[in-house]
C-alpha cells in the first residue's frame, strides 16, 4: 500500500506542472523521508550508480552527432539526394520528408531531433507546393517518430540498460518496423496528394530537382555517416557506444573540413546545446533509476504481474492491454521517463507470459513513439507547430491516418513477433 503513496506523490506533483524529472526526484526523497522504506542514502546512491554505465555513454554522442549534422550541412545534401531519389511522382516533396527523416534517424537516433531538422526544411518548402498546413506539419511530427524506431535509438539503449538486454539486437529489430512505418507513410503521402492536389506537377519536380548523380556525389559525405554506424555496429566492428563517437569524429570532420558549413569558433554553440538536451535525459535516468528501485523495494513489479496475469494468461491478450496502457502513458509521459520508469516495472509480467523480453523492447518503443505524435504531450507536434506557424487544431483531422499507419504496423509487430526477432536471431543468434 505504501508503494501506491509513491506513485500518488508522483502524480500530484505532475498535475501541479512539475517538470517530471524533478517530480520523480522529489517524490522519491519524499517518500523515503516520510515512509522509510530504505535509507536515503541508497537513494542518493542510486543517482550516481545508475549513471555508471558504458553503454549510457552512447546516449549525449549520439545527440551531439545530430546536432553537428545539422549544423553541418549534411542534413540539406541528404534532402536534395532524397528529392532526386522520389523523383517527379505524385506527392513527392511529402515522400521525401518520409526518406529524409529514415536516413537522418539512422544517426540522431532521436525524434525531437528528426523532426526538428527535416521538418524545419521541408514543412516550408511544402507549404510552397500548395500542400495543406496541418498535413505537412502533421507528416513531418509523424515521420520525425521514425527517430526513435529506425536505429540507432536513444529510446533502445535506455531500454537495453534498464532491462539487460541486447542494444545491438534491439537496434537490428527496429530495422523491419521502421521501414513498414516509412513505407506506409510513403502510400498515405501519395493517396493524399493525389486526392487534394498537393505537389508540383511532374514537369515542375523534375525542373526543381538536381539530377540524381550530381545529388548523389554532393551527398556521398552525409550518405556515409549512418553506413559507418550501422555498418560498424552491425558488423562487428565497435560497440553501439564506440559507434556514436566515431559519428561525432566524421560529422565533425565533414562539417569542417569537407562542407565548410561551420568553423571551429562555431563549435562550443553546438557542444553547449547538445550537453543541454543530454544533461537532461541523463538526469532523468538518475532520478528514474532510484524511483524505480523503490518501486521494486515494494515489490509493485511483481503486484503488477500477478494482476496481469489474472487478467488473462494469454501473452497476446496481455500485449494487446499493455499496448492500450502504453498508449495512454506516452499521450501525458515523455518517452524516455515511460521507457526508464515502466520497462522494468513490466519487464517480470511480460517474463511471465512467455514473451520475449527483446520483443516487448521495440513494441515499447514503437508504442511510445507513438507519443511524440498525440496531444497533449506531443512534443513532435509542437515542433512541427512552431516550423510552419501551424496551430494544433488544423492538424487534428490528419491524425487518423498517420497515426493509423504507426498504429497498424505496432498491430503487425504485435501479432507477428517474427517481424521484430527474425533479423537479430538470423544475424547474431538467440
Amino acid at each position: 500500500m505504501t508503494g501506491l503513496s509513491l506513485i500518488l506523490m508522483f502524480m500530484v506533483l505532475l498535475f501541479f506542472n512539475l517538470p517530471i524529472m524533478l517530480a520523480i526526484g522529489v517524490a522519491s526523497v519524499a517518500y523515503c523521508l516520510f515512509f522509510d522504506p530504505v535509507p536515503i542514502a541508497m537513494i542518493m546512491n542510486t543517482y550516481f550508480t545508475s549513471l555508471d554505465s558504458f553503454p549510457l555513454i552512447a546516449i549525449p554522442f549520439f545527440i551531439l552527432a545530430g546536432e553537428l549534422m545539422m549544423q553541418g550541412g549534411i542534413s540539406t545534401r541528404l534532402i536534395n539526394f532524397c528529392r532526386s531519389l522520389v523523383g517527379a511522382t505524385t506527392g513527392a516533396l511529402g515522400a521525401v520528408t518520409v526518406v529524409a527523416s529514415m536516413i537522418f534517424a539512422a544517426v540522431a537516433g532521436s525524434g525531437t531531433a528528426t523532426v526538428a531538422c527535416i521538418g524545419g526544411i521541408t514543412i516550408p518548402e511544402m507549404l510552397k507546393e500548395k500542400y495543406d498546413n496541418g498535413f505537412a506539419c502533421m507528416l513531418a511530427a509523424t515521420a520525425g517518430a521514425l527517430g526513435p524506431i529506425i536505429p540507432p535509438s536513444v529510446a533502445m539503449i535506455l531500454y537495453g540498460v534498464s532491462c539487460g538486454v541486447s542494444i545491438t539486437k534491439l537496434f537490428i529489430g527496429g530495422i523491419i518496423p521502421g521501414i513498414l512505418i516509412g513505407f506506409g507513410l510513403i502510400l498515405l503521402v501519395y493517396c493524399v496528394a493525389r486526392k487534394n492536389g498537393y505537389g508540383l506537377s511532374p514537369e515542375q519536380t523534375k525542373n526543381e530537382r538536381l539530377p540524381l548523380g550530381r545529388a548523389f556525389r554532393e551527398a556521398t559525405w552525409s550518405l556515409l555517416v549512418p553506413g559507418i554506424i550501422l555498418g560498424g555496429i552491425y558488423g562487428g566492428v565497435f560497440t553501439p557506444t564506440e559507434a556514436a563517437v566515431v559519428a561525432c569524429v566524421f560529422a565533425l570532420f565533414v562539417g569542417i573540413c569537407v562542407y565548410r558549413e561551420y568553423t571551429i569558433r562555431e563549435i562550443p554553440r553546438v557542444f553547449k546545446k547538445a550537453t543541454l538536451t543530454s544533461g537532461t535525459i541523463l538526469l532523468l535516468v538518475a532520478c528514474a533509476t532510484a524511483m524505480g528501485r523503490l518501486l521494486t523495494v515494494e515489490q509493485i513489479p511483481e503486484q503488477l504481474a500477478e494482476t496481469l496475469m489474472d487478467i488473462s494468461a494469454n501473452k497476446y491478450v496481455l500485449l494487446l492491454i499493455i499496448n492500450v496502457f502504453l498508449l495512454a502513458v506516452g499521450m501525458f509521459m515523455e518517452t524516455y521517463a515511460a521507457i526508464i520508469l515502466l520497462a522494468p516495472v513490466l519487464l517480470p509480467s511480460i517474463i511471465a507470459a512467455g514473451i520475449d523480453p527483446l520483443h516487448f523492447g521495440l513494441l515499447m518503443t514503437v508504442n511510445l513513439s507513438i507519443g511524440l505524435c498525440t496531444p497533449p504531450v506531443g512534443v513532435n507536434l509542437f515542433i512541427a507547430t512552431r516550423i510552419g506557424r501551424c496551430p494544433i487544431e488544423r492538424m487534428f483531422k490528419w491524425m487518423v491516418p498517420t497515426l493509423g499507419v504507426l498504429l497498424l504496423v505496432q498491430m503487425l509487430i504485435t501479432f507477428i513477433p517474427q517481424l521484430t526477432l527474425f533479423l537479430p536471431n538470423v544475424l547474431i543468434g538467440k
